[in-house]
């Protein structure tokens, strides 16, 4: 078999330092020359922020961060940056401080150094968002691209065991649809695979014992992983369909993907026999569908966009904008019908089908 495809790979710098996030991110600020690090965190990440940044040179720490990243919250933390004549911006929080400090870098130039705090993801792409008038617009571009991450599995373990959930199957989610997204290619299938594998192992290890710092550190390996396939790769329709709701109606990031994976799995799937297999195997299971449904299970999985928000008077205007967006290289053709039912069945919490 000849192998025909381009792959693209982003630079930057992983520090991975469980137990020394502070060590780490002082070494990197330190190898940057930064002497006006500008802090992002939101306020319940305002006391670990301040610990593992303590003796930077600190200029100011900003703490208005919100979900999807509204274009006001944005504009604020640009002139904040711009006011302190900052040299770095320093994110330490889940993926709404991530892709705020994405959205100062990408007017300004700043270099980032993302410190996540769950396994969003975002901080390994070049994929920025912001939010407007109800509709959420997403890009790429290499300024983005934090500089460095630093990884400190020690800094998730105060994350919730549903936010937990919700967050792996988020990355999940970045690694199903790496394998038939846009430019999906051998090099984001073994990512993902890989990522998949280790998320169906340590996602349910989390549950049991939510102080596991070992498989905690696995998550964040996952996540990376996964990150790293679907910055190449592209968004798929499973993304697609995700941005359009958390734009139209401010769903919850991570929870909106959990739901809603199974569905496009089941759609999907079908047509797509080497991307279904991967994801078996990955699962140890006879298929795909299978045993994302049983991960589902040991984990308690979001089940309903219902719970989280959606109401069936806002069917008509999601199906209208994903129409807009979706992939036309997804293996099964987007249709309004399709979409019909795979976002009915996400609002009630029905079976994927």
């Amino acid at each position: 078999m000849t192998r025909s495809f381009v792959h693209d790979t982003l630079g930057q710098r992983i520090r991975f330092a469980t137990g020394d996030a502070a060590g780490a991110l002082a070494a990197e600020v330190e190898e940057l020359g930064a002497q006006r690090v500008l802090v992002l965190a939101a306020p319940s990440e305002s006391a670990l922020a301040g610990r593992i940044t303590d003796g930077l040179p600190v200029a100011r720490v900003h703490d208005e961060v919100a979900m999807h990243v509204p274009v006001a919250v944005a504009e604020l933390a640009r002139a904040v940056a711009t006011e302190v004549d900052a040299d770095l911006v320093v994110s330490v929080g889940g993926g709404s401080t991530t892709g705020l400090a994405k959205a100062v870098a990408l007017t300004s130039g700043l270099p980032v150094v993302a410190v996540p705090t769950t396994y969003a993801g975002s901080e390994a792409t070049d994929v920025w968002g912001l939010t407007q008038d109800g509709r959420k617009t997403t890009g790429s571009d290499p300024r983005v691209l934090p500089r460095c991450v630093v990884y400190d599995a020690s800094l998730t373990t105060s994350l919730p065991v549903d936010l937990s959930v919700a967050s792996g199957l988020n990355a999940l989610a970045h690694c199903v649809d790496s394998l038939w997204a846009p430019r999906a290619d051998p090099i984001n299938a073994a990512l993902a695979t890989e990522g998949a594998r280790v998320l169906a192992r340590a996602l349910p290890a989390v549950v049991a014992d939510g102080q596991d710092l070992e498989a905690r550190e696995e998550l964040l390996y996952a996540a990376y992983l996964s990150a790293v396939a679907f910055a190449s790769a592209g968004s798929g329709l499973h993304h697609k369909i995700c941005h359009v709701l958390g734009g139209l109606r401010d769903l919850p990031h991570a929870p909106t993907h959990a739901v809603v994976l199974p569905h496009v799995l089941a759609l999907n799937a079908p047509a797509a026999p080497d991307a279904e297999a991967r994801l078996a195997e990955a699962f140890g299971s006879a298929t795909a569908l299978g045993g994302l449904a049983a991960l589902r299970e040991r984990v308690d999985a979001p089940r309903s966009l219902g719970a989280l928000g959606l109401e069936e008077e806002h069917l008509p205007a999601a199906v209208e904008a994903v129409l807009e967006v979706a992939p036309p290289s997804n293996p099964v053709p987007v249709t309004r019908p399709v979409l019909e039912q795979l976002l009915r069945r996400a609002l009630e919490g029905s079976e994927p089908s």
